[in-house]
């Protein structure tokens, strides 16, 4: 081949490849263009919010059995949220969580948001976009009625202490007394075994077992309360945008008597 021919043919292959990079290049952008978009503008755009909840915690996330649905004070929250951001029509969506898989699926996701009974912690912050607070409680202890544990005081190194995995409640109990620790998945699981005998106490927080009180009145609640667990609506590290509408939303709905009328619906006895 003339040296002239070989130089065009190499032009040739140069200005192709160059115009495949080209191509290549906008691809890419169009596609990073598109992943760009945050947890809220993705929420907005489906019309739809995804919402990890509880579903075995009386008064927060309970499963109706007549109806299947799951129902509570965090689950009308959930709702709210979602059409102070979507709109009227918004549609939610509910699944299931523990206080083990919560921010698992949060993180893979999974869901869009946590409201399921979570205590806002600085471990946690680095983990999760929080909310403002949404509800504030505290650890107490269930107890049988009749037994001899009256307070946190109460507990030694012979007490079995029954928590659930991953909450904050077994981690406090641990570090406030020397007590035998149980732990269970859920709380029906810690509240079935309370029942069983298998422990003397049953600690979290004291929303979540005066629910349990008021399911069974063998039970109560005792010694008032020995941390604060002041409740947030994660969302996945890093959306902020999403935490601010969240709070934006929260702030509505407790100027407008919305918040008022749901804690009055759920929160009775407390």
């Amino acid at each position: 081949m003339k040296a002239k021919n070989l130089w065009k043919v190499l032009f040739v292959a140069m200005m192709s490849l160059v115009l495949l990079a080209a191509c290549g290049s906008e691809d890419s952008e169009e596609a990073s263009g598109e992943g760009e978009k945050n947890a809220l503008e993705q929420i907005k755009e489906s019309g739809t919010m995804v919402f990890g909840v509880k579903n075995d915690t009386r008064l927060f996330g309970l499963k109706n059995p007549s109806t299947g649905d799951i129902e509570g004070f965090d689950i009308d929250i959930a709702n709210e949220i979602a059409k102070g951001i979507i709109g009227e029509d918004a549609k939610v969506e509910l699944k299931e969580v523990t206080s083990k898989t919560r921010i698992p699926l949060l993180q893979n996701g999974e869901i869009d948001a946590i409201v399921a009974t979570m205590t806002i912690t600085e471990e946690r912050k680095e983990q999760v976009e929080f909310s403002d607070v949404y509800f504030e409680a505290g650890q107490s202890l269930l107890v049988k009625k009749g037994s001899p544990i009256k307070s946190i005081d109460d507990i030694n190194s012979n007490t079995k202490v029954i928590a659930v995995k991953g909450s904050t409640s077994a981690q406090n109990i641990r570090e406030k007394t020397d007590a035998q620790v149980m732990e269970f998945e859920n709380y029906a699981e810690a509240f079935t075994a309370l029942k069983a005998g298998q422990g003397d106490t049953l600690t979290t927080d004291n929303s979540i077992l005066f629910g349990m009180a008021d399911e069974d009145p063998n039970y109560e609640v005792v010694g008032g309360t020995f941390t604060d667990e002041p409740y947030g609506i994660a969302a996945k590290k890093g959306e902020t945008e999403l935490a601010k509408e969240i709070n934006r939303v929260l702030a509505e709905i407790k100027e407008n008597g919305t918040y008022d009328e749901i804690y009055s619906k759920w929160i009775k006895g407390m």
